[in-house]
């Protein structure tokens, strides 16, 4: 990758502790709040470099940095994608730590020294936190664990069953982790954060949870990413992705072949609820039956009933029961 260091702070200084790791692309409305954010920060011995990813908006980005290029290590390259970006920002990174923030989230102000006070405490070699998720009006309000729930030890099963979910934004690590086993993997096509807190649990990286909501991680309409069908798509992805990768134990795949058909299962729910929101009610029909083979629920039954023989009623009762999902299907 051919990146150039375009402007920035003397980077001849001595090293700080952290080095905060911010990709850059299409973001320059947001870019001075995240930045701000970690100029907020209570904890000051860190660095930024900011790589930006052959934005669209490359013009009005430098020109919303302007003022922060004496503070930050500000680069360039092709656009390859935030994993390209990612590992380009970590080549530069001189911190003992990385943290990784995407350039439309916001840090509030303890986020760097709770993380780091954890992880030093704990003796852990990786820490994540919660998150309050803004700009969106059917999301505001709502923390990333409360749809998404961590609990427990985070390990290559509970990574897989789904218990543990990390927030890259929410993340520090440090770099000797990177360098022992390696960047994010860029010849995968999708989930390469999932792939490397995988990996990193793998080889025995010692990775905590820290329960507090830390930061803000702003929804956009742009990166939705098509609404909860895409999502399950994602996610049987990801875990087609490890299992080709990785060589698992016997446990593993007992274990991932369970996850692997609960998935399946809340692919076809999914489908159903988008055919029955967009009236397609014969295609609805089939998926909901076709996911209580797995789920073998009385409720879903009697949906599926209500929608063979009174669709419009079906409708009508998603609708009122679940207006806010309702609406997300609909503007996909």
């Amino acid at each position: 990758m051919n990146l150039a260091i375009k402007k920035g702070k003397n980077i001849a200084n001595n090293a700080p502790k952290v080095s905060v790791i911010i990709p850059a692309y299409n973001i320059a409305p947001y870019i001075i709040e995240t930045l701000n954010s970690v100029f907020a920060q209570t904890y000051k011995d860190y660095e930024i470099v900011v790589v930006n990813d052959g934005s669209k908006d490359t013009k009005d980005l430098e020109i919303a940095l302007e003022p922060f290029f004496d503070k930050i290590i500000y680069a360039e390259q092709m656009n390859a994608g935030a994993s390209v970006a990612r590992n380009s920002a970590i080549s530069l990174a001189r911190g003992e730590l990385l943290a990784f923030l995407d350039g439309d989230d916001i840090w509030l102000p303890r986020f760097l020294e709770s993380q780091v006070n954890f992880l030093e405490k704990q003796n852990l070699e990786m820490v994540y936190c919660d998150a309050e998720i803004f700009g969106d009006a059917l999301f505001e309000g709502r923390s990333f664990m409360s749809d998404s729930p961590s609990s427990g030890a985070v390990t290559t099963i509970s990574l897989i069953t789904g218990e543990c979910n990390v927030i890259t934004s929410g993340t520090i690590l440090k770099k000797n982790l990177i360098e022992k086993f390696g960047n994010f993997d860029v010849n995968i096509p999708r989930s390469q954060d999932f792939d490397l807190w995988f990996r990193l649990a793998k080889s025995g990286a010692r990775i905590g949870y820290l329960r507090e909501i830390l930061l803000k991680y702003r929804v956009r309409p742009d990166n939705l990413s098509g609404g909860n069908v895409k999502r399950s798509e994602r996610n049987i992805i990801a875990l087609e992705m490890i299992k080709k990768k990785y060589n698992f134990t016997a446990h593993e795949t007992e274990i991932w072949q369970k996850q692997m058909a609960q998935c399946e299962a809340e692919l076809e729910l999914e489908k159903g609820k988008f055919c029955l929101a967009n009236g397609e009610f014969s295609e609805a029909q089939k998926h909901i039956a076709e996911a209580n083979k797995y789920f073998r629920k009385p409720k879903l039954s009697l949906i599926n009933w209500l929608v063979k023989f009174s669709p419009e009623l079906a409708l009508k009762l998603f609708k009122k029961s679940r207006p806010a999902e309702f609406s997300f299907i609909l503007q996909k």
